[in-house]
């Protein structure tokens, strides 16, 4: 496996985008020069990340997300 971060990755494990190994590894998100440690999805070609909102649950007991557009960094958080 290559040490390059996907253009979009999710925690959600029913994502189609999700993947256990990389994130195992650590994967720090950099949004608008601000570290981000609640960040549920992000796309760097698109220029979002989804954020979980609070407590709040939607139907189904998955956890709210609101979508904010910038810069998106991914980085890996164990690189010296």
């Amino acid at each position: 496996m290559s040490d390059t971060l996907p253009d979009r990755l999710s925690t959600n494990p029913n994502s189609p985008y999700y993947n256990e190994e990389l994130l195992a590894k650590g994967v720090g998100i950099r949004f608008n020069g601000a570290e981000k440690t609640n960040v549920d999805e992000y796309c760097v070609s698109e220029g979002w990340v989804r954020v979980i909102a609070g407590g709040a649950k939607d139907r189904f007991g998955n956890p709210m997300t609101i979508k904010l557009k910038g810069k998106v960094e991914p980085y890996f958080q164990n690189e010296g």
